[in-house]
């Protein structure tokens, strides 16, 4: 008698051990993917030189530059304009300049 409850016994033990192990990999396997980089490819042209990141930084400057000195439309259905920055304090100092 000795001989089956041990070996019922030895099987619920690998039992065990082999779920607990299972549960271990599962669980590190949620950390690796919930914890792992991103790695999906750069925006853009991919890899640039310095000298090609230093023309398209001057280009973005230039258009926010005209966007902030110069009028045009938004949104024209809606009747919305981009001011230049000076013309839009000096709106703006009118407007609550007379409210005293």
């Amino acid at each position: 008698m000795s001989d089956a409850s041990s070996s019922a016994n030895n099987g619920s033990f690998t039992a065990t051990v082999v779920a607990a192990i299972g549960g271990l990999a599962i669980f590190l396997l949620i950390l690796l993917v919930a914890y792992m980089p991103n790695k999906a490819a750069p925006a853009g042209d991919g890899v640039k030189t310095p000298a090609e990141r230093k023309a398209a930084l001057a280009e973005l400057r230039g258009k926010e530059q005209t966007a902030a000195t110069t009028y045009g439309w938004v949104d024209q259905s809606a009747g919305v304009v981009r001011l230049p920055i000076d013309r839009a304090i000096e709106l703006t100092i009118q407007q609550y300049g007379k409210k005293e």
